[in-house]
């Protein structure tokens, strides 16, 4: 039988393999034409909390089916030639999803340490839904 493994330990092991930026990197990095953000969070919390302006809303649960261009769900925005920067609320769903998402061949990810909640301390802008 395997040993359970808990969700902190997923991310800690996720964390090993991708890059993980602060939100004021991330900031920075807001200005490029050539940056995705990826908003993994659930419809319901975008409603309720908004989002980075700009972001490509990508539920987690449907990330490998969007990514992959076998699947008949695939989306083209991943197709593009763009540094993908994955979040969520916290940064536990976003290190998985950035984890997941190289394993799939993407190229230029990383994903936003503290999430949401850590962009809004470091004074990022909100856009409503």
């Amino acid at each position: 039988m395997t040993e359970k493994i808990g969700f902190k330990e997923l991310v800690a092991d996720a964390e090993k393999r991708i890059e993980t930026i602060s939100a004021v990197a991330a900031l920075k990095e807001s200005i490029s034409n050539n940056v995705v953000f990826v908003d993994l969070r659930d419809v319901r919390e975008v409603k309720r909390e908004g989002k980075i302006p700009q972001a490509f809303h990508c539920p987690r649960g449907l990330l490998e089916f969007w990514i992959d261009q076998e699947s008949p769900y695939y989306n083209k925005i991943f197709g593009e030639d763009k540094r993908f920067i994955f979040y969520c609320n916290l940064g536990w769903r976003s290190a998985l999803a950035a984890d997941i998402a190289q394993r799939m061949g993407l190229k230029n990810v990383c994903h936003i340490d503290g999430g949401f909640e850590a962009w809004k301390q470091a004074g990022g802008a909100v856009e409503e839904k």
